[in-house]
């Protein structure tokens, strides 16, 4: 890819660890500039392009924030969901670009505001918030309120609020339902809870949902994509929608349905491999 960025004269910025780490193995060329922090950046910039699997590209939003720089996952990962292309098409993804031959899908994010503490000016995700029990073996128990009204009090090892893209990652391993980007829709998933009943709720986006945790230990840890914070008990949680988006990058033989086919294998035999 580098190589390529290089024949077409194309000028790039890469995170300096990162440059040092590939200088290791051949030395970069070209119009690039180095940089420690993304405010380091001063020119205007095209794309945004991650490079590994998802959970880089989770890495970036923090980035890229209310920007609405477009971002392009260059998957060197195992799923890749978010980061759709593959390390043998980097030929034909840059002239996708440089020929404008792409569309871009709009990916919500949540937020959360948490009282007397919290995640500062990243206090948004793309995937999910997750709250979890921390030192204990013992459940802890999660007071969830929707617009004020009380949904439910899960007894439970943890909850996860996921958004639409999210509905794919932490949720979908805790049994929750796939929904698609731009269905407007939360998910609010209990993990491991305690209550066979209490099963996953798929809310509209634009509620306030209202979370306080109760257990045996002091505190509990609140996990925004990949970002963890140690809270202590009985702390208010207020989740919304962020009032932003991201942009990712989707070519025309790429779609979400797609996608999840192909990574699920739906549709193939396994008594045929």
């Amino acid at each position: 890819m580098f190589h390529e960025l290089e024949k077409r004269e194309i000028e790039f910025y890469i995170n300096k660890p990162f440059a040092d780490f590939i200088q290791q193995f051949f030395a970069l060329k070209g119009k690039f500039f180095a940089y420690d922090e993304s405010k380091e950046i001063k020119e205007p910039v095209n794309f945004l392009l991650s490079i590994g699997g998802d959970g880089t590209l989770l890495d970036t939003i923090t980035s890229v924030g209310d920007s609405k720089l477009p971002i392009v996952g260059l998957n060197t990962g195992r799923l890749g969901f978010l980061a759709y292309n593959s390390e043998d098409g980097i030929v034909e993804m840059l002239d996708n670009l440089q020929g404008g031959n792409y569309k871009l899908q709009r990916r919500s994010l949540l937020q959360v505001e948490i009282e007397g503490q919290g995640f500062g000016k990243h206090n948004f995700a793309l995937n999910e918030l997750t709250v979890h029990k921390k030192d204990s073996s013992s459940m802890v128990t999660i007071q969830t309120y929707i617009n004020g009204e009380c949904l439910n009090a899960y007894w439970s090892d943890g909850l996860i609020i996921a958004t639409p893209t999210g509905s794919t990652a932490y949720s979908l391993s805790c049994g929750g339902p796939i929904v698609l980007p731009g269905s407007k829709n939360f998910v609010i998933n209990p993990i491991a809870p305690h209550n066979l009943t209490a099963r996953p709720v798929v809310v509209p986006d634009d509620v306030e949902i209202k979370l306080t945790v109760e257990g045996r230990e002091p505190e509990f840890l609140a996990t925004l994509d990949s970002r963890t914070i140690t809270i202590r008990n009985e702390t208010e949680m207020i989740v919304t929608k962020a009032p932003f988006y991201i942009n990712l990058v989707q070519f025309s033989n790429q779609s979400f349905l797609n996608t999840i086919r192909k990574k699920m294998h739906w549709g193939n035999d396994i008594r045929n491999w």
